[in-house]
């Protein structure tokens, strides 16, 4: 079990990175990714496959239900911590990364935030020792950008249970999910004002992995079609009240792009050793490749861009870890975050893609582990709100 790092202040020497503890949470999370993670990235790759003990290791570890209380199996610890390990798995393997957020912020986080106790008492120990593993319906078909606009899953209260039907696309976890935190509109006349959300487990009538998608990058990170068919979700599944699901979605939303601008941290973070130990041993001319300034420009470039990328996302982790329950969705946090994911996103894309220049042939083979962070980076200027959404959040709350 980790430890849980306090809110104390870092000491003068590191007031602007992390305290003792919490680089030791890092460090915990990056040594576990490197021994027991990164060898496995190849056949995730190549198959799309998910290794079914990851999920129970991390429990074990006490890296699952970071922000749970221990009364329900958690670390009860903070969002701060959650995005450290986040970072220090994707190193080494983003897909584990990817996966991880999905599971620990985007479901466990969410549902201890917004259920009843008794809800929370039933899914969470499961969720928190992996042996059960969480996911997100929100995204559908029809609705990507305008997601609570646009969506059509509906839910409609019969008796003890709702009853719901639709769709849900691109969903991280989807084909090996035992419980997923889902929304639904309860309220079809009260657009986005009338969406539900609802714990939907694995067996339930009615619910049923469509097909499992096959991606160009995060391969192993599972991704599925969700198809709910009058599947019937018992009342005391709904997470929060009737017709309030919009305060569930827009507070997990800010909390999301603050975690996963932690994967495009760790990712860039990779791409940059590997690229100055790539431009250290190829030779060329009868030198290292890193004796020319023109791959020493991309070197201090790339170096550059991590270290904003870290000092924006600890400011921005620092600043959810202050986010109060019915906070988000509006107001300085929704535009950090947004500013966050925005920034990390574009930064990883453009270190990974200067790392795979410095490697020239060999990064544009498929098989190398910067080709795969390659394929990986675009994912993120488009999953958790696109860059042009980002912007617009941005700007809306400058202009409000």
């Amino acid at each position: 079990m980790m430890d849980h790092p306090a809110n104390d202040a870092a000491d003068p020497g590191q007031r602007f990175g992390l305290s003792l503890q919490q680089q030791e949470i890092l460090d915990q999370a990056s040594r576990f990714a490197q021994a027991e993670l990164h060898g496995l990235q190849g056949r995730m790759d190549d198959e799309e496959w998910w290794p079914p003990h990851v999920m129970p290791r991390l429990g074990e570890l006490g890296f699952l239900g970071v922000t749970v209380p221990e009364r329900y199996g958690g670390a009860g610890s903070d969002v701060f911590t959650s995005g450290l390990i986040t970072q220090g798995l994707a190193r080494w393997n983003p897909a584990v990364a990817l996966s991880y957020a999905a599971h620990d912020n985007l479901c466990v986080n969410n549902i201890c935030r917004n259920a009843d106790d008794a809800l929370r008492a039933r899914v969470l120990p499961g969720l928190c020792d992996g042996s059960a593993i969480g996911a997100l319906g929100l995204t559908e078909p029809g609705a990507g950008s305008d997601a609570l606009g646009s969506m059509a899953t509906t839910a409609r209260r019969d008796g003890d249970d709702y009853v719901l039907n639709g769709r849900k696309l691109y969903i991280t976890n989807g084909p090996v999910a035992d419980i997923l935190l889902v929304y639904a509109k309860t309220d079809r006349a009260a657009g986005a004002r009338g969406i539900s959300a609802f714990v939907v487990e694995r067996g339930m009538p009615g619910f049923a992995v469509a097909q499992k998608l096959d991606k160009m990058g995060f391969r192993g990170s599972p991704t599925a079609e969700l198809v709910f068919d009058d599947c019937r979700v018992p009342a005391a599944n709904r997470v929060g009240a009737e017709n309030r699901g919009v305060a569930v979605v827009m507070s997990g939303l800010d909390l999301e792009r603050a975690i996963v601008a932690m994967i495009d941290l760790g990712m860039a973070e990779r791409a940059l050793d590997l690229a100055v130990d790539y431009a250290r041993t190829r030779r060329q001319f009868d030198r290292p490749i890193g004796d020319f300034q023109l791959v020493q420009g991309k070197l201090a470039e790339m170096y550059t861009t991590v270290e904003a990328m870290r000092a924006l996302c600890y400011r921005t982790l620092a600043e959810a870890n202050a986010m109060a329950e019915d906070a988000g969705g509006r107001g300085e946090i929704h535009k950090l975050t947004a500013a966050a994911i925005l920034f990390a996103a574009e930064g990883c894309s453009r270190v990974v893609n200067d790392a795979v220049q410095v490697h020239g042939g060999m990064g544009y083979m498929r098989e190398t582990e910067v080709n795969r962070l390659y394929r990986a980076s675009k994912l993120l200027e488009i999953g958790a709100g696109t860059t042009e959404i980002r912007k617009v959040i941005i700007a809306g709350e400058l202009l409000r």
